[in-house]
C-alpha cells in the first residue's frame, strides 16, 4: 500500500464513521427523550456498563455526565459478576451498551439488576437480543457499517454511542440549567478551574502566614523571615503599617 492509497483507507473510515453518526442523529426520537428523561429524574444514580470497547465508552460517558451535573459512575460487568453489584440501587438508572446485545458479560447482570430494582436502559444495534428483550427502554441504533476492513471491530458502533452519550449529558445539562460555575465547581484543578472559579482570596497569604518585617531589621533577619515562611518574598513595614 502505497501512501496515496494509505490516505485514501484513512479517509474512508472517516466516510464510514461520520455516515453512521448522520443515520444515528437523523434517527433520534421519542427513544432519546424518555431516557434523557430517566437521566434527569433519577433520584440515585446514573451507571454506565459495557464490555470490551463499549466498556471504554461506558467510563468515557460516566465521566461526562458526572462533569456536567449527572451523578454517575462506571460498572465493570465482570466486577459486578463479583460483587460489584452491590454498587447499584433500587433508585439507579442502569444503562449497558452491547452492540450485538448478547455480550456475556453484559447478559449474566441483567437479571440481578432487575432484582435489585434499578431502571434498565439498554443501547443496541440488534433489536430481538437479550439486552433489548430485558431493558425498560432500549435506544436501538439504525443499520450501519463498521469501519474495519472485517466488519467486526468496535469502530462505528463505538463512535456513534459516545456521540449519543454525549448528546444526553449534554442536553441533560441544560435541563439542569447547568452554569460555569457548576462546572468550575467540578473542575476545581488545572487552568480551567482557576479560570472559572479560584479567586486571589482562596491562595493569597494573609496574617501571620506572610513574611514581613520592620524597616529597622537587619538583612539577615530579613532572609531568616522570608525563608522561615518560604514565600520567597518578605514585606517591608514602617511603624505606621
Amino acid at each position: 500500500m502505497n501512501d496515496t492509497e494509505k490516505l485514501a483507507d484513512a479517509r474512508r473510515v472517516f466516510d464510514v464513521e461520520i455516515e453512521a453518526l448522520r443515520r444515528t442523529r437523523d434517527a433520534l426520537d421519542e427513544t432519546f427523550v424518555r431516557i434523557l428523561d430517566l437521566v434527569t429524574g433519577c433520584k440515585g444514580r446514573v451507571i454506565l456498563t459495557g464490555m470490551g470497547k463499549p466498556g471504554h465508552i461506558a467510563a468515557k460517558l460516566a465521566a461526562t455526565l458526572a462533569s456536567l451535573g449527572t451523578p454517575s459512575f462506571h460498572l465493570h460487568p465482570a466486577e459486578a459478576l463479583h460483587g460489584d453489584l452491590g454498587m447499584v440501587g433500587p433508585q439507579d438508572v442502569v444503562i449497558a451498551i452491547s452492540y450485538s446485545g448478547e455480550s456475556e458479560e453484559i447478559t449474566r447482570i441483567l437479571p440481578n439488576i432487575r432484582m435489585i430494582g434499578a431502571t434498565l436502559v439498554g443501547i443496541t444495534g440488534n433489536p430481538d437480543s437479550t439486552l433489548a428483550r430485558a431493558c425498560d427502554v432500549v435506544q436501538v441504533f439504525p443499520k450501519f457499517d463498521e469501519a474495519c476492513h472485517l466488519g467486526l471491530a468496535p469502530t462505528s458502533s463505538t463512535t456513534a454511542t459516545l456521540v449519543y452519550g454525549d448528546a444526553l449529558a449534554v442536553v441533560a445539562s441544560g435541563v439542569y440549567g447547568f452554569t460555569k460555575e457548576n462546572f468550575g465547581m467540578y473542575h476545581p484543578a488545572g487552568a480551567l478551574g482557576k479560570k472559572l472559579i479560584c479567586r486571589v482570596g482562596d491562595i493569597m497569604f494573609t496574617g501571620a502566614a506572610n513574611a514581613v518585617i520592620g524597616a529597622d531589621v537587619t538583612f539577615k533577619d530579613a532572609i531568616v523571615e522570608m525563608s522561615h515562611k518560604s514565600l520567597g518574598i518578605v514585606t517591608m513595614v514602617d511603624g505606621e503599617g
